[in-house]
């Protein structure tokens, strides 16, 4: 493919507003192709991880917003820790999966991942953590799937991976409190906050520091 660049197009603010936001030099990328070289995804993007960095850099925020790359990273980090640069790659990903949302520019292929991450999300704030039987319900039926993957159920029940019933949490409440006092924050601060690898991040903290506190105790 062919593009004419220009110096303003090089500078635009696309690429110097997801710095700012997002805290992610893009500027300091050098095209080494590590991220692409160890994801496990790349197969299937249309374009490879340093070719979205790239990208971004030269200010294409149409072609970057409409990838299918962007919602299908899966978050695994393999990016982020070899970066030579120590740039959050899947931070950025994030990010473009947001800006992408806030705008409408969902990729025909990739509608379902929005939908997964509603019913995920508010499956934890309703369960304090993953009860996969309502997840997977939910999912096929708002998906119009409702058959979908219906003769595995009866394996994964004799094998107890999954359960009929949801989980019993002891301090529901706290998990319930994140989502709230993101409410309070605005939809920016709450887009970011409640996206699966943050609440993730945050929920792992939590447990860590509460298992660090008894053991010291």
């Amino acid at each position: 493919m062919k593009w004419f660049i220009s110096h303003n197009t090089i500078r635009s603010s696309f690429q110097l507003t997801l710095e700012k936001e997002c805290g992610e030099k893009v500027s300091h990328c050098y095209q080494c192709g590590k991220c692409s070289a160890g994801c496990p995804i790349a197969f299937q993007m249309d374009y490879l991880p340093n070719q979205i960095i790239r990208m971004t850099q030269l200010g294409m925020e149409q072609q970057v917003l409409s990838s299918r790359t962007i919602w299908l990273c899966a978050s695994c980090l393999t990016c982020t820790v070899r970066c030579p640069r120590e740039i959050d790659i899947a931070e950025i990903m994030d990010y473009l999966r947001r800006q992408a949302y806030k705008k409408g520019i969902i990729p025909v292929e990739e509608t379902e991942i929005p939908l997964f991450n509603k019913i995920f999300l508010r499956n934890i704030e309703l369960f304090g953590r993953l009860y996969e039987m309502g997840l997977i319900g939910m999912f096929n039926m708002l998906s119009g799937e409702f058959f979908k993957d219906v003769f595995l159920a009866p394996k994964m029940f004799l094998k107890q991976k999954i359960s009929i019933f949801p989980p019993r949490v002891k301090n529901i409440k706290e998990t319930r409190a994140i989502f709230k006092r993101s409410g309070k924050l605005g939809k920016a601060h709450r887009d970011k906050l409640l996206n699966p690898r943050l609440l993730f991040l945050n929920l792992s903290r939590k447990i860590i520091g509460k298992i660090a506190k008894r053991d010291n105790s």
